[in-house]
């Protein structure tokens, strides 16, 4: 199925259709036309000598300089002046959404460039090219640097037109990029998440009462409704429903598992609203108006939205991976559970049995919670540019740390799958719902039962993929 770009539909699930499917790109006929208007727009502008920021003039500093050279010249100059991004290069995925969030901007038609500039994009995309764009080294307002990559790798022979420079480097693509990958990564983290947590209320026998739906009633989030409702499906026909429960009140990692859930799950739903307008939204300077027939200098290259929002996401995501951890712990404590301590095959081994998990998932959690930290009201320098530049959001850092986030969630989350799978074998696997008794299988498919005279499975990895991979959500 082919995405169709029109400035206006982008979808966070077009991003990783094409960026990690290779899904075929067009451009719409409309966007064509939209392009087509705007450029005529600035040509008139230009024609009549006015000074436009970027296409008649140097940009920064340097703005109230005149082009004086010729245009071609200029544009590559300006591009080859902003190859200034350092470290690592960026994953193929990201360099393709990249690729596309560009593409569709200059199809929204307010940054004034051609339509053959979008056509080279999405032809670069359908060709597979990736070109090497570095990490580092973009303080979010606009992402300089690594745009830069971009255009310099796609555009080898290519002439561009006069401000076209400008519109690759100035814009936020790479960010956006960044960010719709990693939300989109935190989804299906959020989801393992519910299920992992499901699981553990099975492992721990603990009191369902707290997935009453007065529970949500009483507290009217729509978020904790929809949250408890799923954990019951995937708890429908557990052995957790019926009979005496073992704890008047478990511990609090048990007790407010949907509350802590639901506030990750709003924080995502936030944020991907935020991702929603940003994949279809101007993100340079100036802004070109077909309508009024007017270039207008304006600051939409500032992601705040994007940058808090990612910060929004990682507070939010701290507390259920860090309860994530804790209940792994908890379920390795034979005073808590009644089971084996740390949950060896029978009691009283002076073998490890998984007791030493207990240490990775808290360096994990703790490594994931210093990720946490908010970035968006950094500010390195009110220097550049002779203190133009005086504002910076750190959207890059923000997107890569909600990555990198989501990364260590993925780890905490097969963890805490593999030491809830042990409880419930322990327990003598009582009947399981729907949705846990499927993780439960899926988690047997990668690792068993330790048993007496076993080691710690040396690798989780395949439970991280599982996690990963979606295939942990249930859909009653």
């Amino acid at each position: 199925m082919t995405v169709v770009l029109t400035g206006t539909s982008l979808a966070l699930s077009d991003v990783v259709r094409v960026a990690r499917g290779g899904e075929h790109v067009e451009l719409d006929a409309v966007a064509l036309e939209r392009m087509q208007a705007s450029r005529a727009v600035v040509d008139a502008a230009l024609a009549r000598g006015e000074p436009v920021y970027g296409f008649s003039t140097g940009v920064g500093m340097r703005k109230l300089f005149s082009i004086e050279e010729d245009q071609a010249r200029f544009n590559w100059l300006l591009v080859r002046g902003h190859l200034v991004a350092q470290g690592p290069a960026a994953p193929d995925d990201v360099v393709r959404a990249t690729l596309l969030k560009l593409a569709n901007m200059l199809a929204g038609g307010a940054s004034g460039a051609r339509p053959q500039l979008a056509e080279r994009l999405v032809s670069a995309l359908n060709d597979g090219v990736a070109p090497r764009v570095r990490m580092l080294g973009s303080v979010g307002q606009a992402d300089l640097g690594p745009n830069a990559d971009l255009a310099y790798g796609v555009l080898e022979g290519f002439e561009l037109a006069a401000g076209e420079a400008l519109v690759l480097v100035d814009n936020n693509a790479f960010s956006t990029a960044l960010a719709a990958l990693a939300v989109a990564d935190c989804e299906l983290l959020v989801n393992g998440l519910e299920a992992a947590g499901a699981l553990d209320l099975e492992a721990f026998a603990a009191n369902p009462s707290v997935l009453d739906p007065a529970v949500a009633a009483a507290r009217p989030y729509p978020s904790l409704a929809s949250t408890i409702s799923r954990l019951r499906a995937l708890l429908e026909r557990s052995a957790l429903w019926s009979g005496q429960p073992r704890n008047l009140q478990d511990p609090l990692t048990f007790r407010t598992l949907p509350q802590v859930l639901a506030a990750t799950r709003d924080a995502l739903d936030y944020t991907k609203g935020v991702v929603a307008i940003e994949l279809n939204a101007h993100q340079g300077n100036p802004v070109v108006s077909s309508e009024a027939g007017r270039v207008l200098p304006a600051g939409n290259f500032d992601p705040a939205p994007l940058a808090a929002a990612l910060d929004f996401l990682r507070i939010a995501l701290a507390p259920a991976l860090t309860s994530a951890g804790e209940r792994a712990l908890k379920l390795l404590q034979a005073s808590l559970t009644g089971l084996p301590e740390g949950l060896g095959a029978r009691p009283h081994l002076a073998e490890p049995a998984l007791s030493e998990l207990g240490a990775a998932i808290q360096g994990i959690v703790a490594e994931a919670r210093l990720l946490a930290q908010p970035v968006s009201f950094e500010l390195a320098s009110t220097t550049q540019h002779e203190g133009i530049e005086d504002r910076t959001t750190m959207a890059p850092l923000a997107a890569r740390r909600l990555a990198e986030m989501v990364d260590l969630g993925a780890r905490v989350a097969a963890v805490e799958l593999v030491v809830a799978a042990q409880a419930i074998d322990l327990r003598g696997h009582p009947d399981l719902g729907a949705g846990t008794g499927r993780a439960y299988s899926l988690v047997r498919e990668c690792v068993p039962f330790t048993d007496a005279g076993d080691v710690v499975p040396p690798d989780l990895e395949p439970v991280v993929d599982l996690v990963r991979s979606g295939a942990l959500a249930y859909e009653s």
